[in-house]
């Protein structure tokens, strides 16, 4: 037993030496842009977390969940910003991000509780929409979100006089902004996957793993399947504020745009390739497809280099590669690249059933 837990400890220590050198080594590899990069991958391992509580747990479609996002960037942004003048800690903020978007959550699900599927969709697509919409109109009469100009000079993270906007040098090691939002994202990161791994092997989560299944003889067996879906948009819309807080501070302007339906999209996208209900399977498919699009630019120099001259549009070029990336994916891993056990079960019941029918009747 003192053997295993060495192992384990060993093991987890391994990690932790990786997760704090990993910035440096991409620095000195790629450059400080792929940093920025890995920090905004972290982001969206949070929100993609949030929305797999709604989608992979309670298995309730949502194509809105980027205004969750939106109501904690906007929070965040309008009381630490010049806008209003008021210039609140972060510590304050971040929790009234995540409040306002679990509100928010409640708002948007108490008037879909008898929804699902197709209908729970369009719902929800319309609920983003409308958010983004108001966040791109409400500057008239009164100048609250400032319209599509967006939110500008918005506060970095700082703590007691210690900004993460400034560089700093330890030893002959300089941080950088990028290399310090990456530990503050990174720590935030691990806290929603623990409490996501809590989450799942609770009470609630196997609640919402019934009503996932069978919402019927989920009731039927004494669950209060409207407090119990409450609670998932609940809880999803809080990882969502508080990533959008972290994205405010972290970019310094936001607007609108930046809340579109194609971000709703691509998160699911994550969800869903990555791997649906499993919070290892979400977190590689955050990072993969946060990464993928950025490693696919590449492919301008590549054509000058193989070819001499640019044949095909690297925009589009990028973008064709990316979506057959992701149709291949669901091809050949359609459970996603790192399935739930109970999502691999439910497929392969899928495809043995008709061949054992089939068999059987021979």
């Amino acid at each position: 037993m003192r053997r295993f837990d060495l192992e384990h400890w060993g093991k987890f220590l391994l990690l932790a030496i990786a997760l704090v050198a990993l910035p440096f080594l991409i620095d000195a590899a790629l450059g400080r842009a792929w940093v920025r990069i890995i920090d905004i991958a972290l982001l969206f391992v949070m929100l993609a977390l949030g929305l797999n509580i709604v989608v992979g747990f309670a298995g309730l479609l949502d194509l809105g969940y980027i205004a969750f996002f939106a109501v904690g960037a906007y929070s965040y942004a309008l009381l630490a910003s010049p806008h209003f003048g008021v210039h609140w800690p972060f510590l304050a903020l971040l929790p009234i991000g995540a409040m306002f978007a679990a509100v928010f959550g409640v708002l948007l699900g108490a008037p879909t509780l008898k929804l699902r599927g197709d209908y729970l969709a369009i719902v929800t697509l319309g609920f983003g929409e409308i958010i983004r919409i108001f966040m791109n109109n409400l500057n008239r009469p009164v100048n609250i979100t400032n319209g599509p100009q967006g939110i500008t000079l918005i506060d970095p993270l700082q703590v007691a006089g210690f900004s993460l906007s400034k560089t700093y040098m330890l030893g002959g090691l300089t941080l950088a902004p990028v290399h310090l939002y990456y530990f503050v994202f990174l720590a935030c990161a691990l806290l929603t996957i623990f409490i996501s791994l809590r989450l799942e092997n609770s009470r609630i989560g196997r609640a919402w793993v019934a009503i996932r299944e069978d919402e019927l003889a989920a009731s039927a067996m004494g669950i209060n399947t409207r407090n119990v879906k409450l609670l998932a948009f609940a809880m999803g819309a809080t990882f969502g504020g508080v990533a959008g807080g972290l994205f405010a501070s972290f970019q310094g302007f936001i607007s609108p745009e930046s809340f579109a339906l194609l971000d709703s999209i691509m998160v699911l996208a994550m969800v869903v390739l990555g791997g649906i209900g499993n919070v290892g399977g979400v977190v590689l498919g955050a990072i993969l497809l946060t990464a993928l699009p950025e490693a696919l630019r590449y492919l301008g120099p590549m054509q000058e280099q193989w070819l001499g001259r640019v044949v095909v549009d690297p925009s589009g070029l990028r973008m064709l590669m990316f979506g057959l990336a992701l149709v291949l994916i669901m091809l050949f891993r359609p459970a996603g690249l790192w399935p739930s056990k109970t999502r691999q079960r439910e497929l392969a019941g899928l495809t043995v059933q008709p061949a054992a029918s089939g068999k059987h009747d021979g």
